[in-house]
């Protein structure tokens, strides 16, 4: 993240960045889209643009590729780790069709997102080995930073902020860790909720995905807001929650979400930054971060849980079982010519 951010405000990626800032700025239609991990690190994102008055539509690329006309006045900020997932170059040729710009943000110099985006930032992160953990949490880096500069400045300023709590979170990573070898939250084939809002939404989709990925283990996200309209029905005891509290919106609200699910016997993980120590089973405090960037270190405690529970279960987290690493076809469950 500490490279992310040196790359973009004052690297080689800045003259990337600066056409970026320029071409959604002049853009009749914004559209922010990605599959997978990145479709999450762009649902973190979007709070940032729409927090600062720049709206944005935010579509995974499998339905903006079947299911929208773009207009021609349009930018895509396409991001996307490999840059070459089925749906992503599918979604440069309508472009192309459609007269709109690109703007791809990728870890892939090599990749098509790269080499046919009418501008690319790439971020000189090396590709995970199977599962999206350090090019997750660049993209959505990049992509906050690109949101920022488009709506005010991203300066130096606010550089140096999000570097001091970057640097104090990684100092914490030790402390969570000692935490998960003792917590009974950590349980494994248990049923798995993630909520969360506003710019912390996306992390908790991405637990999610980490959970079918990495632990091989069902599990589903929503917002705070919409999980008390109905869902809340499937609370029973032993169930697993994970809340993230964002910095200053719906704080009280929200931890009051947390004491009724323990009331009702679930157990509760929370992440969030100044956090009653017995608001949860297992509380991870993050060091202090405005709270529509808290989605940069707020996904790291999720991962080390991730990670922990997955060993637990019995299985390994960074291989795959059915999954390509990069999805090149279309159809289907399995690559080509193999079984079960």
């Amino acid at each position: 993240m500490q490279r992310t951010l040196q790359h973009l405000s004052a690297g080689g990626g800045r003259v990337a960045l600066d056409a970026a800032v320029a071409a959604v700025r002049r853009a009749r239609y914004a559209y922010l889209t990605g599959i997978g991990s990145s479709w999450h690190a762009g649902l973190n994102v979007s709070a940032l643009f729409q927090l600062g008055g720049r709206p944005v539509c935010l579509v995974d690329a499998a339905e903006l590729v079947q299911f929208a006309a773009i207009p021609a006045e349009s930018v895509l900020i396409v991001i996307s780790r490999s840059g070459r997932s089925m749906e992503i170059v599918q979604l440069l040729a309508k472009a192309r069709e459609s007269g709109a710009t690109v703007i791809g943000i990728t870890n892939a110099a090599d990749g098509t997102l790269a080499r046919e985006g009418a501008i690319s930032i790439v971020i000189p992160v090396a590709l995970d080995h199977a599962i999206s953990v350090n090019t997750y949490i660049t993209l959505a880096a990049a992509a906050g930073i690109l949101g920022s500069s488009v709506i005010s400045s991203f300066d130096t300023v606010l550089a140096a902020s999000l570097t001091r709590s970057i640097v104090e979170a990684g100092r914490a990573i030790p402390g969570w860790q000692r935490q998960l070898e003792k917590s009974a939250w950590l349980a494994p084939r248990s049923t798995s909720y993630f909520l969360a809002r506003g710019s912390s939404l996306g992390s908790a989709y991405e637990a999610r995905l980490m959970w079918e990925e990495g632990v091989k283990s069902p599990a589903t996200a929503m917002g705070t807001g919409s999980f008390r309209h109905g869902p809340q029905e499937i609370v029973r005891n032993d169930m697993r929650f994970g809340l993230w509290i964002d910095g200053t919106k719906m704080r009280e609200q929200d931890l009051a979400v947390a004491r009724d699910l323990c009331k009702l016997g679930a157990w509760v993980m929370l992440i969030g930054q100044r956090l009653p120590e017995d608001a949860g089973h297992l509380v991870f405090q993050l060091p202090d971060i405005a709270s529509e960037w808290q989605f940069l270190v707020d996904i790291i405690p999720a991962q080390l849980v991730a990670e922990r529970l997955a060993r637990l279960s019995g299985v390994d987290p960074d291989t795959f079982r059915l999954c390509s690493f990069v999805v090149e076809e279309e159809s289907g469950l399995l690559p080509r010519g193999k079984g079960v």
